[in-house]
């Protein structure tokens, strides 16, 4: 379905072929057991047991595949599926180099559990500079990168991992696969949490990764099958439904995030404003060239966390929350999570509101947030 736009893809993705009397998306399929042959077992059929077949989460599976241009495999939340490629892939003595500036959970979890098996971690920005990727197993990174924003030249960073031996994984929750297919890019894995941007009602917890090779993927389902890390049926069926309107919301959280990055660019009082969409950001050069739109999320700094808090107190359009992606703009004060991030730090996901009001919104907030105020 190449050849077809984005939004034609998303609605058509991974649904079955039509049959009279069926329905468009086949509801969720609630199963622990199957039906089994009484003498061949599970035999032909694709489903035995809950846990490693369900009809619901593989039609899911190929509507994501198709939109990555990979063989796909969805995890309970995105969390699930990059330890899951992380542990997959990771054996003791072997390095990996994961980003500096991306997803916090990530990088505890290479302190406290990789390094403890004996892995051993490199961690790097996402602009670089990068280390020697000789003796590497696995280079891992974020573009755009959460929350910074920062991004990497995929096709680059793929010929010099190659070329060292080394695997390729890209995290792709920032700018899904209507931003950027890393695949196509060189990549050899694609990781992303389809709880953000990808199903985008703040409804559920899902993550994925895809592949080309079906050596990796066959190494994936299998440590999936034996951790049981998998989401339910309703939530599948959720994220199904939701991805059909991923275009559109992309668009105006896209168009918002613009609207709200040249507000901000014309205020004194906010700081390091960041969106790869804007001429003139770190990352625009490689952004405009790599990706095909850009995500509605951007990050910039109020001075104070007592700021932070004002404007958001302020505001009626702006919810007070720790995720991104979603019909709902939202804000969120990294420190607090755990984020290398200074104290008035924010990081601003753009929902699908009126760009007017959106934008009108946010300016009479920081107004109403006033200035930082003395030692806060």
């Amino acid at each position: 379905m190449s050849e077809l736009g984005d939004g034609t893809r998303c609605v058509r993705a991974g649904l079955p072929e039509p049959a009279p009397g069926d329905p468009f998306l086949p509801g969720p399929v609630f199963a622990a057991p199957y039906h089994l042959d009484p003498f061949q077992g599970q035999g032909t059929s694709p489903n035995g047991y809950g846990r490693p077949d369900n009809p619901t989460r593989r039609l899911l599976e190929a509507a994501v595949g198709e939109l990555e241009g990979g063989d796909c495999r969805v995890f309970a939340t995105g969390q699930a599926a990059i330890t899951g490629l992380l542990l997959t892939l990771l054996r003791p003595g072997d390095t990996v180099v994961l980003p500096s500036d991306g997803y916090f959970p990530v990088r505890a979890f290479a302190t406290d559990v990789l390094e403890g098996i004996g892995v051993r971690v490199l961690f790097a920005p996402t602009a670089g500079p990068y280390p020697s990727f000789e003796g590497v197993r696995l280079v891992l990174v974020e573009t755009p990168a959460n929350p910074g924003l920062d991004v990497v030249d995929v096709a680059a960073l793929a010929e010099r991992a190659h070329a060292a031996g080394a695997l390729l994984a890209v995290d792709n929750t920032t700018a899904t696969p209507l931003g950027q297919r890393p695949l196509d890019l060189g990549a050899d894995l694609v990781v992303a949490s389809g709880t953000k941007a990808l199903t985008g009602h703040s409804d559920l917890l899902l993550g994925y990764l895809a592949s080309r090779s079906t050596e990796l993927i066959g190494a994936v389902t299998t440590w999936r099958t034996t951790t049981g890390a998998v989401p339910g049926a309703f939530d599948a069926w959720l994220a199904h439904r939701s991805l059909a309107t991923l275009d559109l919301r992309l668009a105006r959280q896209s168009a918002n995030a613009a609207a709200v990055a040249d507000l901000l660019a014309g205020r004194p009082d906010v700081t390091g404003l960041r969106w790869p969409g804007r001429p003139g950001d770190p990352a625009y050069a490689v952004a405009s060239a790599q990706m095909r739109r850009m995500p509605g999320v951007l990050s910039f700094d109020l001075g104070s966390a007592d700021r932070v808090g004002r404007f958001i107190e302020a505001a009626r359009l702006v919810a007070a929350a720790t995720s991104f992606g979603g019909l709902h703009t939202t804000a969120d004060r990294r420190e607090q999570w755990g984020d290398d991030t200074a104290p008035g730090f924010v990081r601003l996901s753009c929902g699908a509101e009126d760009t007017a009001d959106l934008v009108a919104d946010i300016a009479a907030a920081l107004d109403a947030a006033g200035l930082v105020r003395g030692g806060s």
